[in-house]
């Protein structure tokens, strides 16, 4: 009797091995299937796929920019200087004190110091009053020094608390920041960032409604197959995983196709952006998809076409019932 026992329990035991064994070889197989089956309607599966890697590569091309855009402004937060205005009574001695002093900010990438018989033979050349102003009694400009902030005090909330710390100085009459156009441009990059996220949130909702009519019609034209299947014992997990496996296929395919319209794009306008960028002597350079970005894409057309998928196939396999006849 325990013999029996122990006999009955290896054959469990080494029937339930066999099928994690051939678990792996039926996806694949039903995997291959359906690539198959996509190969056997080349035109709607094409069809498809164009429309699921355009539909994949408008969010990302925008998503481009806005990486563009934000390497364009660090660029332009790195370049910004605090302009301190000294007081007319402050002599040339102690305006050089207060120069090393600043020196010792933590905040302070440079200092430059223009004296105020500098500031007016500079205003001299510029302003082309030269003559004119030999007639003034004394020099009305200020000795003036031009702050830079480190990269980490370039942002505009750390700019403007180092502008206070430094106005606190005696000799310090004003202080002048620029901080308008810099607020301006974080605004508009955090717009352009929302519209990227609404645009990508609908054109994903498109690919899963796009994948999802696809996989319906296939199960539709393949209804007759599908009851004959029930009625020789087949499970519905089986009869969905083609269609699932298509649903993937889709993804993959058409996050590639996205990733290649994009890096072309990229590629397009580098040399417009060049032409551009050398007018201005400036080193700017698109930046294409990463790596690591195009995994993600790929990544995600397959998540929507596995999901558009698997909303059809619960709702329409589950309707389809084999005759009684």
């Amino acid at each position: 009797m325990s013999s029996n026992r122990h006999s009955s329990g290896l054959r469990q035991r080494s029937s339930l091995l066999q099928r994690l064994l051939t678990l792996p070889i039926r996806h694949l197989q039903q995997a291959v299937g359906s690539l198959g089956d996509l190969w056997r309607t080349p035109f709607t599966s094409v069809m498809t796929v164009f429309v699921l890697g355009i539909s994949l590569a408008l969010p990302a091309t925008l998503h481009l920019f806005v990486k563009n855009a934000e390497q364009v402004s660090e660029q332009w937060d790195s370049a910004s200087q605090i302009t301190l205005f000294l007081t007319l009574s402050t002599t040339d001695k102690s305006a050089k004190n207060l120069v090393k002093r600043i020196k010792l900010y933590t905040e302070v990438s440079d200092v430059h110091y223009i004296s105020a018989e500098q500031a007016l033979k500079e205003f001299k050349i510029l302003s082309g009053f030269g003559q004119s102003l030999e007639y003034l009694d004394k020099n009305p400009l200020p000795a003036t020094i031009l702050v830079t902030p480190t990269e980490r005090a370039s942002q505009p909330s750390a700019a403007n608390e180092l502008l206070v710390k430094l106005k606190q100085e005696h000799e310090v009459d004003q202080g002048k920041l620029d901080l308008e156009w810099l607020t301006r441009l974080e605004a508009i990059a955090q717009l352009i960032e929302d519209i990227v996220i609404g645009v990508a949130l609908l054109l994903c909702m498109s690919v899963v409604l796009i994948v999802g009519n696809t996989i319906r019609l296939a199960i539709l034209n393949q209804k007759d197959a599908i009851a004959v299947m029930k009625l020789v014992g087949a499970t519905d997990s089986f009869i969905q995983r083609p269609f699932l496996y298509s649903g993937v296929w889709y993804g993959i395919f058409g996050g590639i196709l996205s990733w290649l319209a994009v890096t072309l794009l990229a590629h397009y306008l580098t040399s417009a952006i060049s032409k551009v960028t050398d007018l201005y002597q400036s080193n700017f350079q698109l930046q294409g998809l990463s790596i690591d970005e195009a995994l993600i894409l790929i990544a995600v057309a397959v998540i929507l076409g596995l999901v558009g998928s698997y909303i059809s196939v619960r709702k329409h396999i589950r309707a389809i019932e084999p005759n009684a006849e």
